[in-house]
């Protein structure tokens, strides 16, 4: 989640003196953090009213002509991507200035922290938690590898994590200055990410596809539960030795409450082999998903429904089938989640209203002066007539509509639809077509063939 802060920057003499006041318009409030190469700011963008990170290179990281044709290629690998990620769960990319002396990008800020602390013993956060964003994070990088691009430095550092009254409420993927980009005939680095994250095939600077980040996200969760990394050595060779040769410890052996699908999972990810590893990001989101569904993992502090199971959800309904995953991430934070009992009257005869429902779970049946008209199930929608309605008279129910087996539905009202995108809007459109179609085909049939219905 992103901050879109309205706090204003501290008078000039309040500033660390080593800050300046600002870079290029952007007023600069604090320093997030620095190193080898570059230092991270908060600043605040006067223009839109917002807060923004920008990433800025250090002037000696420009030392030598070598140096700057190596760091050059960074910078280009990463302002190539200008608006154009836009998922949930990564951080956007605003704008990338080329500054002769000190270039620097304009991203997206999140008010949290980095997945670094909580790979300490004294600090590992509950596996629920690990693996509902391990599922978030394969969605993510899932979203990128169709956009043609291979992360490669996928590591705690680069999963950045919001907070909310100090608790951690969502994930997103961050710095892609190692990107390799699968569509650009740029002469692009290779050889590059974090030795303790990355597979045989990167170590070998062979050709890599999304199994490699799977392999770097896969050795991120071992991190997160066991609070070591899969492999670990003093001395860069022996490293990479482990990584070529040796199989990481099991999970179970390492943290209580670790049960051996959880590690058949992980270690699947991390095969040294990519031909044995999952074959996608969606098949390794699913089983990520799966642990939580099947009940793996402990249900210990997030005893609520996960973002996870509602999206797992709202990809097997029939109404959703056409959203991409970013819109189908829209209706999981936008829309309105609700249970009914048996026996809820969802809707009475000649109320108005302009809400709509799509059954995710459970039955409801439509009656027409006291006769039962209609039987609805999940993945279709009830209420879209009086929604798409021109006028208030048109929005008055003219039938009452009562769930006959406990629901779960997804309703939204003109206000909060109207907080979606115009393309995740167009896709609520298209379903109210398929769902309107289908019921004047069977309005149809059964005038045409009244006995084949009955």
């Amino acid at each position: 989640m992103s901050s879109s802060s309205t706090s204003r920057s501290p008078s000039p003499p309040d500033l660390a003196p080593d800050l300046p006041l600002l870079i290029g318009k952007y007023r600069v409030l604090k320093k997030l953090g620095e190193g080898a190469t570059s230092e991270v700011f908060l600043c605040h963008d006067d223009f839109q009213d917002k807060d923004v990170a920008i990433k800025r290179v250090r002037p000696t990281a420009l030392g030598d002509a070598q140096d700057n044709r190596f760091f050059e290629r960074f910078f280009a690998a990463e302002a190539a991507l200008v608006g154009r990620l836009k998922h949930p769960n990564v951080v956007q990319i605003f704008d990338a200035v080329p500054d002769p002396v000190e270039p620097y990008l304009v991203m997206e800020y999140v008010s949290g922290n980095t997945l670094r602390p909580y790979c300490r013993a004294d600090q590992l956060l509950p596996l629920e938690l690990i693996v509902e964003l391990g599922f978030k994070c394969a969605m993510a990088l899932d979203y990128v590898y169709r956009q043609g691009l291979i992360h490669r430095d996928v590591k705690p550092a680069n999963l950045l994590v919001t907070l909310t009254n100090g608790s951690i409420t969502d994930v997103k993927v961050s710095d892609f200055g190692s990107v390799l980009n699968l569509a650009s005939d740029v002469t692009q680095v290779y050889r590059v990410g974090s030795l303790a994250y990355m597979s045989p095939e990167q170590l070998d600077g062979a050709a890599l596809d999304c199994r490699a980040d799977i392999y770097s996200l896969g050795a991120v969760l071992y991190h997160l539960i066991a609070g070591r990394p899969p492999f670990d050595a003093q001395v860069q060779s022996a490293l990479m030795h482990q990584i070529y040769h040796q199989s990481p410890a099991p999970l179970t052996r390492l943290r209580d409450g670790v049960s051996p699908t959880v590690d058949a999972v992980i270690q699947r990810a991390l095969n040294k082999d990519p031909g044995q590893r999952y074959r996608g990001w969606d098949e390794f989101a699913q089983a990520l998903s799966a642990l939580i569904a099947q009940q793996h993992v402990p249900r210990g502090q997030l005893q609520g429904v996960l973002d996870s199971e509602r999206f797992t959800l709202l990809r097997s309904l029939d109404f959703f089938a056409s959203f991409g995953d970013v819109e189908l991430w829209e209706v999981v934070h936008r829309a309105k989640w609700r249970r009914f009992d048996f026996g809820h009257a969802l809707y009475r005869r000649g109320e108005e209203g302009s809400d709509f429902h799509i059954i995710a779970k459970g039955e409801l049946e439509v009656f027409r002066d006291g006769e039962r008209v209609a039987q609805l199930g999940a993945g279709t929608s009830v209420g879209e007539m009086a929604y798409l309605a021109p006028s208030a008279e048109l929005r008055r129910h003219s039938t009452d509509v009562i769930v006959t087996e406990t629901a779960t539905t997804i309703s939204f009202s003109p206000e909060t639809l109207a907080q979606l995108s115009p393309g995740c809007r167009h896709r609520f459109d298209e379903g109210f077509i398929r769902v309107l179609v289908r019921r004047l085909h069977a309005a149809h049939e059964a005038l045409a063939h009244p006995r084949r219905i009955l």
